[in-house]
């Protein structure tokens, strides 16, 4: 089977398409920043995140020829902080909105994203009085965190919202719609949607007027 250019491809290890790379590679910080020395590829660190995520595997247990897994997590922390994905989730789905490539019938749904057991806490100081080892106590958020999603009808991502795990849909779904802003070249950006079905769980009357209120 031929696969285009710009076909999207998912599983482990497959890399960007040269498409893809092309529409990415302008929205990236320069290789040589104002300290330091001259960054990794940037095509090839993105292709070892990507990996990471898909895989789901341990940053520690990254293959040695996507490079040393603690660069690519810097990477990754690094352009978070500094919101270059954010730049980028945002010039592309306004390219794809100027192309008439987006199919503005918006779903909105959550899913939630578990840490490690070990993520469970600081220590306390001092061991335990019982087993000697030291003293854990659980983090006040939990263990668990949602994603409230925004997506296209061609479950493209449009917008997002993180909570804690525990968090109702349903009071969500209003940030998630709040958020759904697609700016353009021309004129103001784009928060209307054709329609906004959305989850069981965010299916209250009030999401429902919501999503009404913005068609």
């Amino acid at each position: 089977m031929q696969l285009r250019l710009d076909q999207s491809v998912v599983g482990p290890g497959v890399p960007l398409t040269d498409a893809q790379w092309a529409r990415i590679e302008p929205l990236l910080p320069e290789r040589t920043p104002k300290r330091g020395g001259r960054w990794r590829d940037h095509r090839e660190v993105i292709d070892a995140i990507a990996f990471t995520f898909q895989a789901g595997t341990q940053w520690v247990n990254l293959p040695e020829k996507c490079g040393h897994w603690r660069g690519v997590y810097n990477r990754l922390r690094m352009w978070a902080v500094d919101v270059t994905w954010e730049r980028v989730f945002t010039a592309l789905i306004t390219q794809a909105d100027a192309d008439e490539d987006l199919a503005w019938a918006v779903s909105v749904d959550s899913t939630i994203v578990r840490a490690h057991q070990h993520a469970a806490g600081a220590r306390k100081k001092g061991p335990s009085w019982r087993t000697g080892r030291p003293r854990h106590r659980p983090v006040r958020g939990g263990l668990t965190t949602k994603i409230h999603l925004a997506a296209d009808a061609r479950c493209r991502p449009l917008a997002f919202v993180l909570t804690a795990g525990q968090a109702g849909d349903a009071p969500a779904f209003t940030d998630v719609m709040a958020r759904l802003r697609v700016p353009r070249r021309r004129g103001r950006a784009r928060t209307r949607s054709a329609s906004s079905p959305c989850g069981p769980s965010a299916s209250s009357s009030a999401s429902r007027r919501i999503g009404c209120g913005r068609q």
